[in-house]
């Protein structure tokens, strides 16, 4: 049985749904899940954890959020190195730039990523809520 952990920062909610509906496909696929997000998150943690899923909505000019989640994805990179890694995050505007940039971050690092990020256009609901779901499954299932 995979553990997976997620961590996420979430400002609207939207990432945080996220999160949650991945967690959701994870744990309907067998996997011992921990989602939380980064303020409660330490980065000890990490080594608990056979996948790690990233979540952070897009900021600004197409960043990760800066003032918690980018500060803890740099403490826990050489944690990332050869590790499973999941990215995931919500956006309202753009065209993903974000999650492209933060994929090749974590592939500089050594992460060895589920793929290239899961994002989503606001609120995750209807196709894009099973998306999430089928995320998760497919996060298990590395």
């Amino acid at each position: 049985m995979a553990k997976i952990g997620i961590i996420y920062w979430s400002g609207t909610g939207n990432t945080e749904k996220m999160a949650e509906l991945i967690s959701k496909g994870a744990e309907e696929s067998g996997a011992e899940v921990t989602c939380k997000h980064v303020s409660s998150a330490s980065q000890d943690e990490i080594d608990n954890y056979d996948v790690v899923a990233l979540g952070s909505p897009s900021m600004g000019s197409e960043v990760v959020e800066e003032s918690e989640m980018q500060p803890f994805i740099a403490a826990i990179a050489p944690k990332l190195k050869g590790r499973r890694v999941a990215l995931f995050g919500s956006y309202g505007w753009g065209d993903g730039e974000w999650m492209r940039n933060w994929v090749a971050e974590m592939k500089e690092s050594g992460a060895n990523l589920v793929d290239d990020g899961l994002i989503v256009n606001e609120t995750p609901d209807g196709a894009s809520a099973d998306e999430c779901v089928e995320y998760g499954k497919k996060i298990a299932a590395v």
